[in-house]
């Protein structure tokens, strides 16, 4: 059901009854007050008496509505988002926040809200969207409306996944109790939420105006043809230093929330804090600001164009963003730019844009009507669709979770900008040339390479031919970061084109640091990287560094586009001046690269692309002297362990090396691929996974000891075996901090054996003339040269097994503070991790496991060439086994991993009807870094096995409802696996 109101502004007709409503406002940011606000108006002016719960200053409710009817309780009963500064939130930091201000006093909350709503005697609860408020409403016996564009669970989702997984209970709790509210007043621009049972969609609710543009220019002292600019970025001040060329000349900027002791230059205008910003947006001539719904509603009512940054995890942004760029009316700005000042671009371009927003804006009105209408017992749901809705949302709620890259959709056309809800045209089909995927590249010549039949391959090279119909002056009709793609290429001149595969683990994994043997198989889903090199002055330019460079000169410039950025809510596109790597005549240390990444989270992405430039730089001494235009495309999965990130290093590097005719050998490319995750990007993983990715075949395993990256062999797979990769849903990164801690537990344990060595050496060397019996058996015992061999060790690898157990074991500490090592022993000696001398380190577990792991790669590739037998099918998943749970011991395991390799173990031992049909599946583990991402299965190559391993997934999907953090779940068959040479091609 959709209600739709006709814009008036007069109130609904009272009713008989004076109503008492008690409205709830969440603690995040005060657009959720100024909406809820204009919801209040209506109330109160219908007759009936509203208590409002918020933590939001009070003038924001009593500069708008001086009435007895009005009560203001302030309580904090959420938190929202903890924001790190105006346009970063700290995903770990708002789910600790949450934890302590609606979880520890849960109880305590609920028992007071209920008394409290039973003291005013409410009629009805609302909620924007405070979850406990459904709940306390319950409990009271009293029913609840939410009112929002969002929920909570859906926001939190994402932090549990990438941040804080041990605190995924907080989501189930939200969404439950979400679920006691009876329905959602859902505002458009909406977000899935399956946690309400039934919906009524209405109209934006945005502020009225008090005063007309030419009124309040007229008390600011303003003239009509001096172009204004707001600089809005909410209720948090953004604390920068603004200066006075930022702005075009004759241009004026109003500042919201600036501080007090804040000094602006005479182009600049501070505002009051209790300033009405509707009526100052409606006298502006464009917005500069941050994404949220009162930004965004107000823009689009008073159609004012936006020029936007980007804000890093707020999983709203996207679904307004697309609203507001479907109406015309908003342009992003590169964060860099807002905070070097180079806004003059944005600025022009936006008065250039023909905001067209013409659906009702009276949603403070509508919303309010059907409040009073439930408030007196209407029921207004049917029911009818909801369970359809609610299936739609969950389908939406994974998609956007799962974040899986390669597709240039950030949501479903589908899902809430459909042409039933806001008149949103579905998006035009890619480009397609005579009907055929054949002919889509028709017009490209490969000058080098193969594709190997590679359907992936065909698939890119048919994208790239469909950029060229597109028109980037209609925004609208294509995604944004096509609109960017379809202006980084001349196709009348040279395009190449690498692709690089992902990686299954099959065994290894984080002993790769340690110098193990490992086995890896490339798997089919890879990343397709395009480059063209041109001249500065030629290249084709986006607006905003055309406008850089006539400022500075023509330079070399390098433009980046990444396709999926929708789906991981990261800006599409990144540029920067090539000249920006170079302080004096020599490259940037890598420490200022990483520093100049991370300035801006939504762009870091940028650093596994251009931090291929600066290695090359740095380590080969290339000079790049003209510019470069890049576009990427990976189907590998993001945070599955399969090593996406190593496939964007290796494609980015191979398509350099081709179109600068570098002649790099696959091993040295992928140390040097490594160089740009480890120094540049600061994740401090192994070589495994841009070794596969660079020197790995089709259906075999790379059989490679990282010591550093020796290629030993490809391993052809036995027919009779098949491999699986099942995504477990929980989110790996090899940045996090439990990868990084193990990591510096191995090498303190390294470190300690070492000492020990050395420690046994000079007991078989005595200072006195005479040596003791005990020396001399010690001495006897080791052996002065394997003692010194383990003095010098290298690489943990090459201690065996016995020597560990025999010599070391017992002296090696379960953990470690940083400090009390540090004293005892100094560095750790790894060049890509930091000891935190307050923090406790695992040491024993991270020191074993790749001692035994180097023993158990070795044995199950033994085991390969083993006669085809149930018994060599059974040794091969035992090594599987042993492998997940030294990867637990570690701390490096997951509840998701667990519960496939759990699965697969049941499936392996049930009893069978018939004596001679044994097990199909034998053995699986978790993959790459741990903590979530993928695991690996093994089993027979036949029928049976791949029905077990559906039957795997169905039972991951019957625990959905139960477990809502395998709610993105994905499965994938890596089995038939391919990888291709460098490709380049050439347009006729």
């Amino acid at each position: 059901m959709v209600a739709r109101g006709s814009g008036a502004e007069e109130a609904p007709p009272p009713t008989q009854q004076r109503l008492v409503f008690a409205y709830y406002i969440t603690g995040h940011g005060f657009g959720h007050a100024t909406r809820a606000l204009e919801v209040v108006r209506h109330l109160i002016g219908a007759g009936h008496e509203v208590h409002v719960v918020t933590a939001a200053p009070e003038f924001v409710f009593t500069t708008e509505i001086d009435s007895p009817s009005l009560h203001i309780r302030r309580v904090l009963l959420d938190c929202g988002a903890v924001q790190a500064d105006a346009l970063t939130v700290d995903r770990l930091a708002s789910l600790e926040k949450y934890h302590q201000t609606a979880v520890v006093p849960r109880e305590a909350i609920l028992r007071t809200e209920v008394e409290w709503l039973h003291s005013i005697k409410a009629d009805l609860v609302v909620s924007d969207v405070v979850p406990v408020a459904c709940r306390a409403a319950a409990d009271a016996g009293i029913r609840s409306v939410c009112v929002t564009n969002f929920s909570w669970d859906f926001i939190y989702a994402e932090y549990v996944v990438a941040a804080g997984n041990h605190h995924r209970s907080i989501v189930w709790q939200i969404a439950e109790d979400y679920s006691h509210c009876e329905f959602l007043l859902r505002l458009p621009g909406y977000c899935p939420m399956p946690a309400f049972r039934d919906v009524i969609d209405v109209p934006l609710v945005v502020r009225r105006l008090h005063k007309s543009r030419s009124e309040v220019r007229k008390e600011l002292g303003i003239a009509e043809d001096v172009k204004v600019v707001i600089f809005n970025f909410g209720g948090q001040p953004a604390g920068w230093k603004l200066k006075k060329e930022w702005l075009p000349d004759g241009w004026l900027c109003l500042v919201c929330g600036a501080s007090d002791t804040q000094e602006l230059p005479p182009n600049y205008v501070k505002l009051a804090k209790d300033a009405y910003t509707p009526d100052l947006m409606a006298a502006s001539d464009c917005m500069l600001g941050k994404i949220g719904y009162g930004t965004v509603s107000e823009a689009l009512a008073y159609k004012l164009p936006f020029v936007f940054v980007r804000r890093d995890y707020f999983n709203e942004e996207p679904f307004l963003r697309n609203m507001l760029e479907h109406y015309q009316c908003g342009i992003e700005m590169i964060r860099r730019d807002l905070l070097t000042g180079h806004w003059k671009p944005y600025l022009l371009r936006a008065l250039t844009l023909k905001p067209c927003y013409d659906r009702p804006i009276n949603g403070g009105e509508v919303a309010a009507h059907i409040l009073q209408d439930t408030a007196v017992g209407k029921k207004y749901i049917s029911g009818k669709l909801s369970g359809a809705r609610r299936l739609r949302d969950a389908i939406v709620l994974g998609y956007q979770l799962q974040r899986a890259p390669g597709r240039d959709v950030g949501i479903p056309e589908w899902y809430s900008l459909s042409e039933k809800e806001i008149g949103v045209r579905p998006a035009p089909a890619s480009r397609r040339i005579n009907g055929s995927a054949e002919s889509s590249f028709e017009d490209f010549e490969i000058l080098h390479g193969d594709m190997q039949g590679l359907t992936d391959t065909m698939a890119f090279l048919t994208s790239l031919s469909g950029l060229v119909g597109n028109d980037p002056r209609i925004p609208e009709k294509q995604s944004r970061e096509r609109t960017a793609a379809s202006v980084l290429f001349d196709l009348e001149e040279d395009i190449y084109v690498a692709r690089a595969p992902g990686r299954l683990d099959v065994m290894g994994g984080i002993a790769d640091y340690s110098g193990s043997l490992v086995l890896q198989m490339p798997i089919r889903e890879a990343c397709h990287v395009a480059i063209q090199r041109s001249d500065p002055v030629k290249q084709k330019l986006w607006k905003h560094t055309q406008a850089r460079q006539l400022a500075n000169g023509a330079v070399p410039i390098l433009q980046i586009v990444s396709f999926g950025s929708e789906l991981s809510n990261r800006a599409p596109t990144f540029d920067m001046d090539l000249s920006d790597f170079m302080d004096g005549d020599k490259p940037i240390s890598y420490e200022k690269a990483k520093e100049y990444f991370s300035q801006d989270p939504s762009q870091k992405w940028a650093a596994y692309v251009a931090g291929t430039v600066l290695v090359l730089m740095t380590e080969l001494g290339v000079q790049f002297t003209d510019s470069m235009s890049i576009l990427v495309s990976s189907s590998v999965p993001e945070g599955k362990g399969v090593s996406s990130s190593a496939s964007v290093e290796v494609a980015t590097m191979s398509a350099i090396a081709a179109v600068y005719g570098l002649n790099i050998a696959p091993r040295d490319l992928a140390i040097l691929c490594q160089k740009v995750e480890n120094h540049i990007v600061g994740a401090p993983c192994g070589v495994m996974d841009q070794m596969t990715s660079a020197c790995g075949e089709a259906n075999k395993l790379l059989a490679m000891v990282c010591q550093p990256a020796e290629v030993k062999e490809l391993v052809s797979i036995p027919t009779h075996i098949r491999f699986w990769g099942l995504d477990s849903g929980i989110r790996h990164s090899v940045g996090g901090t439990d990868y990084g801690s193990v990591r510096v537990g191995t090498y303190m344990g390294r470190k300690m054996i070492k000492c020990a060595a050395s420690d046994l050496i000079s007991q078989s060397f005595p200072s006195a003339p005479t040596q003791s019996c005990d020396a001399s058996e010690e001495y006897e015992k080791y052996g002065v040269d394997l003692l010194k061999s383990e003095a010098s060790l290298q690489y943990l690898c090459n201690l065996p097994p016995h020597r560990y157990e025999a010599a070391y074991a017992r002296d090696i500490p379960e953990f470690i503070t940083g400090d009390e090592f540090k004293e005892k022993y100094g560095d750790h000696n790894d060049a890509v991790t930091v000891i935190d001398p307050k923090r406790s380190y695992s040491v024993k577990a991270p020191t074993r496991h790749p001692i035994y792991e180097n023993f158990r790669v070795e044995a199950f590739k033994a085991l390969l060439t083993a006669a085809k037998t149930d018994e060599q099918l059974s040794a091969l998943g035992e090594l599987m086994y042993q492998c997940h749970y030294s990867y637990n011991a570690c701390g490096l395991g997951s509840d998701g991993t667990d519960r496939l390799v759990n699965l697969v173990q049941e499936i392996q031992h049930r009893k069978t009807t018939s004596q001679h049909e044994g097990p199909s599946l034998f053995g699986a583990k978790i993959t790459g870094g741990g903590s979530g991402g993928s695991v690996c299965v093994i089993g027979k190559n036949g029928l049976k096995s791949s029905e077990e391993i559906f039957e795997v997934i169905v039972h991951v999907f019957f625990c959905i409802s139960e477990h809502p953090e395998f709610s993105n779940c994905k499965h994938v068959n890596y089995n038939h696996t391919t990888n291709s040479p460098l490709i380049s091609h050439h347009k006729r």
